[in-house]
């Protein structure tokens, strides 16, 4: 397994645990989709588990190595994170942004080799910005500035991709444009990825592993097909759902329609 994690806790007040035993498990090319209510965590879960946060309990092992085992900048060749994309303050080009990708390869005042171009170019090309390098990525719109923080965390040339809400905030074809890149990264380029969502349908388009925190601070985790059921689903978010499939090119897409509140139906 590429990422492993087993009995996860951590809690930011005592006995007031956010994350309690989780655990799960995601092979070479395979996408996991951590999803849950607002407040349950999931982004908390990604800190942990790039070391932003201590566990309180349990460990996580990334290619089969613990991720506090790693040393100086190794891990970060191996997991590169792509945090939610935030109005950009600094004045920097696309392309330099991306290459800041390199800097766990390159020593404190070392400039880009060719070779770091090289890959800045290939990054920028396979997520379709390099038409864009020479803009200010202060002026770009939310979907363009989260395909260039791609870029950036591929430029590390990572074996596991770890985006935190990555399609978030995005109008219909921007998050298309993300779910396509993250299976071709997956089914293309065998790279593990995690990411959260607000979105059940997203998983349930791209997801092969799913895990669902619920406010207990205990999850579901499983093939994603059966984990996000009516059932679990409405268990986990109080809200009564119905799930409509149709298939598209020889592909069965769903979508989730919340129909009201559970307990609220009669009012």
């Amino acid at each position: 397994m590429n990422v492993t994690l087993r009995n996860g806790c951590f809690s930011y007040a005592k006995d007031q645990p956010v994350l309690e035993n989780i655990s799960f498990d995601v092979d070479q090319g395979e996408v996991l989709a951590v999803l849950g209510p607002n407040g349950v965590g999931k982004t908390t879960l990604l800190k942990c588990l790039l070391g932003f946060l201590g566990w309180e309990k349990g460990e996580a092992v990334f290619m089969g190595k613990r991720q506090e085992n790693f040393r100086g900048s190794s891990f970060w060749k191996e997991v590169a994170y792509v945090p939610q994309a935030r109005r950009q303050t600094f004045p920097y080009s696309v392309e330099e942004t991306v290459l800041l990708g390199r800097t766990p390869y390159l020593g404190i005042f070392e400039k880009p080799r060719r070779k770091d171009l090289e890959i800045a170019e290939k990054a920028m090309r396979m997520t379709g910005v390099e038409g864009l390098r020479h803009r200010n990525c202060a002026e770009l719109s939310g979907g363009e500035l989260q395909l260039v923080l791609i870029a950036r965390a591929l430029c590390a040339e990572p074996s596991i991709l770890i985006m935190d809400e990555p399609e978030t905030g995005l109008d219909f074809r921007n998050q298309l444009i993300i779910l396509n890149l993250i299976e071709r990264l997956s089914h293309e380029e065998k790279l593990t990825v995690v990411f959260n969502t607000h979105y059940p349908e997203h998983a349930l388009e791209v997801a092969d592993r799913t895990l669902l925190l619920d406010n207990s601070g205990k999850a579901l985790f499983g093939k994603t097909e059966e984990i996000l059921t009516t059932e679990n689903m409405e268990a986990v978010f109080s809200v009564k759902i119905r799930i409509v499939t149709q298939e598209e090119n020889g592909k069965v897409h769903a979508s989730i329609l919340p129909l009201s509140l559970i307990g609220e139906e009669k009012r």
